[in-house]
């Protein structure tokens, strides 16, 4: 009887036991930070400041402001699932993120207009406000909305209302995160088709490998321009590359190979057609791949 009890005593020792682990471990799951690079949620040009916690009329600001063109693709900052939230009058068309880390991110003001004039005479739906249905899963950098001026921002500049909240809870600075975010190059859904168009100049270069600094960026077939950069990306760049050299009067030449270019030379790099990754999107190093350089 007594190795029976004690055996009791063990076995309700070590359920309580992995039940304090169990329980720390669902507790450190649902304490998570949020992910200390997440994608920057728009694509394009865009103004903003840190005016989280400014004077508002419903008391202090929230989020940051993100000032973009309207209907500039807005995309998941991680990966996780969204849900429409359209009965507020004040944010208009508005989306949560429900982020795998546990942060929820808001999406304000989103586009409710038919053309690129402020008519609203769009509704919050697929379509005109958002780009995926209303519960679904997406990836980081996703497409998922539309900038706009739904709301009480009616008739301002566009601009998104972007929020963040650390486990569901109250809202903090994104500043932080939107200045460490990664900021995407194009937007397009994986494994579509895509070529780049960097223009910039030369940082550095081996044999294989190329080093700029890129200023402007335009990605095919999108039509999707960006400039004023001032990004340093990493290029392959395979024996199949045509590299040539471009004269002041427009003449081509030939050159040998890329290490013939000086730091500082201007440079211009055609991608070869690859699928769309998130990696490729946000021009991580050694992922894109060059089928022509021109110097000078």
């Amino acid at each position: 009887m007594r190795r029976h009890r004690t055996t009791a005593r063990g076995l309700l020792f070590l359920a309580a036991t992995l039940g304090l682990v169990a329980g720390s471990a669902a507790h450190a799951a649902v304490s998570a930070p949020p992910p200390e690079h997440i994608i920057f949620p728009l694509v394009g040009p865009v103004k903003y400041t840190n005016d989280f916690g400014a004077p508002r009329g419903q008391g202090g600001h929230q989020g940051n402001d993100l000032v973009a063109a309207k209907r500039s693709p807005a995309v998941a900052a991680e990966a996780g699932k969204v849900k429409y939230w359209t009965t507020s009058g004040a944010a208009g068309c508005m989306l949560y993120l429900y982020g795998d880390s546990g942060t929820t991110y808001y999406y304000i003001h989103l586009n409710n207009d038919l053309t690129l004039k402020n008519d609203n005479r769009g509704k919050c739906v697929k379509g005109v406000a958002y780009t995926v249905k209303n519960g679904a899963k997406v990836a980081a950098g996703q497409q998922i909305a539309y900038v706009g001026d739904s709301g009480d921002a009616n008739g301002a500049a566009s601009h998104l209302h972007f929020e963040l909240h650390p486990n569901g809870g109250r809202a903090v600075s994104p500043y932080p995160w939107l200045q460490k975010a990664y900021k995407l190059l194009f937007t397009a859904k994986a494994g579509t088709a895509f070529a780049l168009t960097l223009t910039g100049t030369v940082v550095s270069a081996t044999i294989d490998r190329l080093l700029l600094n890129v200023s402007t960026s335009q990605a095919w077939p999108m039509g999707m321009t960006l400039t004023k950069l001032n990004r340093t990306i990493a290029v392959n760049v395979p024996e199949t590359t045509i590299v040539q050299s471009v004269s002041t009067g427009g003449t081509f030449r030939a050159v040998a190979n890329v290490t013939m270019a000086q730091k500082g030379d201007k440079v211009v790099v055609w991608t070869q057609p690859a699928p769309a990754t998130l990696r490729a999107q946000r021009g991580d190093d050694d992922v894109l791949t060059s089928a022509l350089i021109q110097f000078g």
